[in-house]
């Protein structure tokens, strides 16, 4: 795993010493011996992670942070401030700050290596959703540049997986004004509570008797319900090989003990606020995805989810020996209540859909074809069966008015259907479609209202 490396430190021995480690690694490195020079290298190059010093003149690593983390084009870069400040209060004034983690001088090569590649990783992935959740705010479904509003500051909900009782009670006391935590002292229950509860962390202590915290980690990882969850671990001073492990399983980040309370909270909501930010981002590509398969009037799938889909599932027929049917509808007479009452009305008509879907079956896929016409692709559903169901559509749809809000009116509506089925010398996709496109067209001619199988 490559990425881009900014080294910013005002010595050049220090910058030099944190190069010569990284390009080892086969890391890109770049340097800046000043903030400002590191900001502008920020906003004008990509960078994966930022090795920032705290003591700089002019403007030091506490600015230098804050000014990275307010910018929304550099927001998302991870920051780890190296430093030989290695008390608790410089670490939460980081944090506070947006650090991601800290390194204290003389750098551990294990822990520099492992921080580094760990952060690449978690760039990684909010890079790959930021990108998608642009393409969501492009076609204006969300902002993802003010994901950081609303539920990211409400309570959270943390797991704290410890053995000792005396320890879950301090624990819970310090992260009570942020966070709900639920303490759990057997590692394997804890497991099934994470994935089938929302929790915002897990926090891991290292002091599990007769139990891998690692092995805890790794299961936490593996499974999907709980792979996204962000994970603090709690370990022992200078148990480096631990820290070195978890970073390479995917732990997100350590505190080491004794805890300083204000360091745990600070670390605590760092992780609580990446992962909900992360959450909206995974949300804005989920409906960015379902946006672009569904008719934004009627709520069914569009054509471009039916041309793709109707392939696989006419395959599959051929595969299984199976029957595949589709019927086209559409709406008689549509021209006439968009020229008497106006587009606004037929839009409202065009959501007889929801006729549409308390006719189809579950396994049944319906789509808007485009403009007042419908798609519905019956899956292992033979000739005879099709003609049962687009009958019974007929009939609802010609059984009830519809009620035209704007206009005040009521209209009496009714629809052509064409059916056909695959199997029956409809060699493709497009020759089933256009088969059940003939068929409707002779359903018009001989006076609308009706279904029409095509011939076999």
């Amino acid at each position: 795993m490559t990425a881009r490396i900014l080294v910013v430190d005002d010595i050049p021995a220090n910058v030099k010493l944190l190069e010569a480690r990284l390009i080892a690694e086969y890391f890109e490195v770049l340097t800046a011996d000043n903030g400002r020079d590191a900001l502008d290298i920020c906003d004008r190059t990509q960078v994966d992670v930022v090795l920032l010093d705290i003591m700089m003149p002019e403007m030091d690593g506490f600015e230098v942070c804050e000014r990275l983390k307010a910018n929304p084009r550099t927001a998302h870069i991870p920051v780890v401030m190296v430093t030989a400040l290695d008390q608790p209060s410089d670490r939460v004034r980081g944090l506070k700050a947006g650090a991601d983690d800290f390194l204290t001088k003389p750098v551990n090569d294990l822990q520099l290596i492992s921080r580094v590649k760990s952060l690449v990783r978690l760039k990684t992935l909010s890079d790959e959703l930021r990108i998608r959740a642009d393409t969501a705010q492009s076609i204006g479904i969300d902002d993802p540049l003010r994901l950081s509003e609303g539920r990211l500051e409400e309570a959270a909900q943390v797991l704290l997986v410890d053995s000792r009782g005396s320890s879950q009670e301090r624990i819970i006391k310090t992260l009570k004004p942020i966070a709900v935590v639920t303490a759990m002292s057997d590692p394997q229950a804890s497991v099934f509570d994470a994935a089938e509860n929302p929790y915002d962390l897990v926090i891991v202590n290292g002091n599990l008797d007769d139990y891998d915290p690692l092995r805890l980690c790794s299961q936490l990882r593996s499974l999907e319900r709980t792979r996204f969850i962000p994970i603090l671990l709690i370990t022992e001073h200078g148990d480096e090989q631990m820290i070195v492990r978890a970073l390479d399983l995917g732990v997100n980040d350590y505190i080491v003990r004794p805890l300083d309370p204000n360091e745990l909270v600070a670390r605590t909501l760092t992780q609580i606020r990446r992962k909900r930010f992360n959450d909206r981002l995974r949300h804005s590509v989920t409906q960015t995805i379902e946006l672009a398969v569904t008719d934004g009037l009627t709520g069914l799938h569009n054509r471009r989810y039916l041309d793709s889909h109707l392939k696989m599932l006419f395959t599959r027929a051929q595969a299984r020996g199976k029957s595949l049917s589709v019927c086209i509808t559409d709406i008689d007479r549509f021209k006439q209540v968009n020229d008497t009452y106006g587009h606004d009305a037929g839009d409202e008509v065009l959501k007889f859909a929801m006729r549409v879907r308390s006719t189809v079956r579950g396994a049944d896929l319906a789509c808007r074809y485009g403009g007042e016409e419908f798609v519905v692709v019956m899956p292992d559903t033979a000739a005879d069966v099709a003609a049962v169901i687009a009958e019974r559509l007929r009939g609802i749809i010609e059984s009830k008015p519809f009620v035209l809000k704007g206009a005040g009116v009521s209209l009496d509506i009714t629809a052509s259907m064409g059916i056909a089925t695959a199997g029956r010398g409809f060699d493709t996709p497009e020759q089933l479609l256009k088969q059940a496109d003939l068929a409707l067209y002779q359903a018009k001619r001989d006076g609308r209202n009706r279904v029409v199988a095509a011939a076999a």
